[in-house]
């Protein structure tokens, strides 16, 4: 079992910054692959970013195109925590953010077992 939970979501004006983590207890993190999902009201979870680590490495990493340039995927295995840093963000980021981990890296949530309870991101239009 892997349990997470995530934090650093908040209330942010257009152009502005966050930094989402992602605390992770329970087996050993550093063997999943870890993925950061977002879903909006009315509308159905999204694919944001995932990361795939080895050895001390990251292997692979993905973005949707609706946040390259804008966000960066990172991980901290020797502190179970991953993190999601969020720039130039924009009222159409306004979501609940969610951290998940999974066996593999994906854009489709299902095919993660995992999943923290998510953090809420507002930027005010």
């Amino acid at each position: 079992q892997v349990q997470l939970v995530e934090s650093g979501g908040g209330l942010v004006q257009a152009g502005g910054s966050l930094r989402l983590s992602c605390a992770a207890s329970g087996r050993t993190f550093s063997t999943y692959a870890m993925g950061w999902f977002r879903q909006a009201p009315g509308k159905e979870r999204e694919f944001v970013a995932s990361i795939k680590w080895s050895g001390g490495f990251t292997l692979y990493v993905d973005y949707a195109d609706s946040v390259k340039g804008r966000f960066t995927i990172s991980r901290d295995n020797a502190k179970n925590t991953g993190h999601l840093q969020m720039k130039s963000l924009n009222p159409e980021y306004t979501a609940v953010y969610y951290c998940e981990a999974a066996s593999r890296t994906s854009r489709v949530y299902a095919v993660y077992n995992y999943w923290g309870q998510g953090t809420q991101v507002t930027v005010p239009s």
